[in-house]
C-alpha cells in the first residue's frame, strides 16, 4: 500500500477509503494542526473528494456524520453544503464530495454585506428542520463552562473568580434546541462566484438557535456593526433573550479561553481573553 495518505489515516482506515474510492490519490492536506482530524481532499475517476478522519476520541467526525444523515441535506440539495458520500462510524471516517469555491475568511467577501445576508437565510433553513424543549441543556452547559475554570488556563484569577460566580449562581431553565452547526462564520464558508456555500459540521448539535450567533458577535460583527444587521435580515428575526445570550457568551469565552490555551493556539487564547472581558462586563 502506498502512503497516498501521509500517514494521517490509520491502515484500517485507508484501506476502507481505498475500497469505497479506488485508485484514490491525494490532491491536498487540508488537516488543521491543532486537532487530530484528518481532512485530505482526494481525487477518484476525476471527481474530487474530501475524507475526514479521527482516532477513536475524536467526536467530530461522529456528530459530522450524524449532521450528514439528519440536517445538512436542506443545504446540499441547493448546492450550498457538500453532500455525504460514504461513513463509518466504526472506523470514525466519512467522505463527502469536494465543495467548490475559496475561503470566505480573509477575503473581501468577509466583510460583504450580501454574504451575511446569505448567511442568514442559510442557517435559518438549517434551524427550522426541528425544534424540542431540552430540560437539561442549560445546565449541562453551564457545568462545561465551570469545568473550564476548574482546569488549566492562563484566565486572570479575578475574571475567572467573577465567572465562575456568574455561572454558579445561574439558574437554568429549559430552552427550545434546534439543530445548530456550532461553528458559523468565516472560515467555515466559502463563496463561489456570489453564492456562499458552508461546510464543516463536526460540531453540529442540537443547541438553541442563538449560540450560532456567538462566533460572529465577538468577530465580524464586532468590527463591522452593519454585519449583524445584513445577518438577521436574511436569519429573518432575532431570537435571542438578553439574559440567556449573556450567559452564552459568558460560557463561550470560558470555552475558548481555556480550549485554546490547553492546544496552544495563542491568537484564539487571546481572543478568548477579550471575549471574557467584554462577556463580564456585561454583568
Amino acid at each position: 500500500m502506498d502512503s497516498w495518505h501521509g500517514n494521517r489515516l490509520s491502515k484500517e482506515q485507508a484501506e476502507l477509503v481505498e475500497t469505497w474510492l479506488p485508485g484514490v490519490r491525494m490532491l491536498n492536506d487540508l488537516s488543521w494542526d491543532l486537532t487530530d482530524t484528518a481532512v485530505l481532499e482526494v481525487q477518484c475517476r476525476q471527481r474530487r473528494y474530501v475524507v475526514k478522519a479521527g482516532s477513536p476520541s475524536d467526536h467530530h467526525i461522529e456528530r459530522e456524520i450524524a449532521a450528514h444523515q439528519s440536517a445538512v441535506h436542506v443545504l446540499a440539495r441547493q448546492n450550498r453544503a457538500p453532500r455525504l458520500i460514504r461513513s463509518d462510524l466504526l472506523l470514525n471516517i466519512l467522505v463527502t464530495e469536494y465543495l467548490g469555491g475559496s475561503l470566505v475568511e480573509g477575503s473581501e467577501a468577509e466583510y460583504a454585506t450580501a454574504i451575511y445576508v446569505q448567511a442568514g437565510s442559510l442557517l435559518r433553513a438549517f434551524h427550522d428542520q426541528a425544534a424540542r424543549t431540552d430540560q437539561d441543556f442549560e445546565a449541562a452547559a453551564t457545568a462545561k463552562a465551570l469545568a473550564w475554570l476548574y482546569g488549566p488556563h492562563r484566565i486572570e484569577e479575578s475574571a475567572a473568580e467573577q465567572a465562575a460566580a456568574i455561572l454558579g449562581a445561574y439558574e437554568p431553565e429549559p430552552v427550545t434546541v434546534v439543530p445548530t452547526h456550532g461553528d458559523w462564520q468565516p472560515r467555515n464558508w466559502l463563496i463561489s462566484g456570489s453564492e456562499l456555500r458552508v461546510i464543516d459540521f463536526g460540531r453540529y448539535e442540537f443547541r438553541p438557535a442563538a449560540s450560532d450567533f456567538c462566533r460572529l458577535a465577538v468577530q465580524q460583527w464586532r468590527a463591522v456593526p452593519r454585519l449583524e444587521t445584513a445577518f438577521f435580515a436574511g436569519y429573518g428575526s432575532d431570537p435571542r433573550d438578553t439574559k440567556l445570550w449573556n450567559v452564552m457568551q459568558l460560557r463561550e469565552a470560558v470555552s475558548t479561553a481555556a480550549w485554546a490555551y490547553r492546544v496552544g493556539d495563542h491568537k484564539f487564547e487571546e481572543q478568548g481573553h477579550r471575549m471574557l472581558r467584554d462577556a463580564l462586563g456585561d454583568f
